[in-house]
């Protein structure tokens, strides 16, 4: 039966949660991390792509004052636990729609992996973020390290997770429409 219902929903799976990511994102763009850096006039950790190292850990830390990472810990966290998923559904829904009536599969499958990653390591960003922020005023290196590696992996993997919901996207488009419905 779930065979059936799923691929019937999935197009409005992907749009009702790619609505809701892009809520949460236009939220945590405009508000939480956009007050996080006015209050502490640094890059936030979640928009360092290229990662950050002890020293810029801690300027942001101390810049923040209390409370400053108390707002991280309280709104931005909330906010970005939710995202990821919110984010990886919406890829995952997308390339399972139109990737439904792909010849190669290989490419639906890595947009699938990449999408779980890209959450995943977003997880592991926030999880890192939290524990600097309760082990301030120490820092700890390779907490901040592997922090950032973190950030640096969610970079890269939702980066190309993207790319490969364009990929799929892309090369559904160029498919003979003859007897398709999406």
């Amino acid at each position: 039966m779930t065979n059936r219902i799923l691929p019937k929903h999935i197009g409005l799976i992907a749009v009702s949660s790619g609505l809701i990511a892009a809520s949460i994102y236009w939220l945590m763009m405009s508000v939480t991390l956009a007050h996080i850096e006015a209050v502490s006039g640094h890059v936030p950790f979640d928009m360092r792509p290229a990662g950050y190292g002890p020293t810029q850990a801690a300027a942001l830390l101390e810049a923040l004052g209390v409370d400053g990472r108390y707002y991280y810990l309280s709104r931005q966290l909330t906010l970005d636990t939710l995202y990821p998923p919110m984010l990886a559904l919406t890829m995952i829904a997308t390339i399972c729609w139109v990737g439904k009536h792909m010849p190669n599969s290989r490419f639906v499958r890595f947009g699938i992996a990449l999408s779980v990653a890209s959450a995943l390591f977003d997880y592991v960003e926030n999880l890192g973020i939290m524990a600097m922020i309760w082990s301030w005023p120490g820092v700890f290196v390779p907490l901040v390290y592997a922090a950032s590696s973190a950030t640096i992996l969610k970079s890269v993997s939702t980066t190309l997770a993207v790319l490969m919901v364009l990929l799929v996207g892309f090369n559904w488009a160029r498919l003979p429409k003859a007897n398709i419905r999406l």
